[in-house]
């Protein structure tokens, strides 16, 4: 059974993330969240889009907590997006199933924040990168809520997320929910 917020994890090596592996740590001591790691439901990139769909289904706030990798979100998240979100389900006639729920992006980052700018050595704002994220959101009637990009710091190169950024994420996690979108 799912519960109000559904944390989708997806980072392909997560016994060396500092960052995300402890953020799940994080999320799974929260009421009312659920953490489904993708990398270790689907290691063999078999995906059973139904049971996914039936995880989904009671949510109402979806995150998806993933290092940004080449630009852009880990492989096995992205076949995810292709094998779960479908015509019919949840974009197009008759697919409404995700319908007002609210998806949050948490976004990690190997890079300070000041390399995420123009001159910077991505030579672009991070919010460049994110229009792929906002559309597929949009298409399937999710509410957008703005970000959260965890970009290294001093404080969390070495050991893992700073305090700072453990209690951004919390405090986003543990935000009111949007109404169900079945009014309930």
């Amino acid at each position: 059974m799912s519960a109000p917020t559904l944390v989708l994890l997806a980072h392909p090596e997560l016994r060396h993330s500092r960052m995300c592996r402890s953020l799940a740590q994080v999320a799974r001591g929260l009421p009312g969240v659920e953490v489904r790691d993708l990398y270790a439901l689907w290691p063999d990139f078999v995906i059973d889009a139904e049971a996914e769909r039936a995880a989904l289904a009671p949510a109402r706030r979806l995150v998806w907590l993933h290092p940004v990798l080449w630009y852009s979100m880990p492989p096995l998240m992205k076949l995810w997006l292709d094998k779960v979100l479908v015509r019919g389900w949840s974009h197009g006639q008759g697919g409404t199933a995700l319908q007002g729920k609210a998806l949050l992006p948490v976004l990690s980052t190997h890079s300070r924040a000041e390399d995420f700018r123009v001159g910077g050595r991505h030579g672009r704002d991070f919010a460049d990168f994110l229009p792929p994220y906002e559309r597929i959101a949009a298409l399937c009637g999710l509410r957008w809520q703005a970000p959260l990009v965890l970009h290294r710091t001093e404080a969390s190169q070495g050991e893992g997320p700073s305090d700072e950024q453990v209690r951004a994420f919390v405090e986003r996690l543990s935000a009111p929910l949007p109404p169900h979108p079945e009014g309930g």
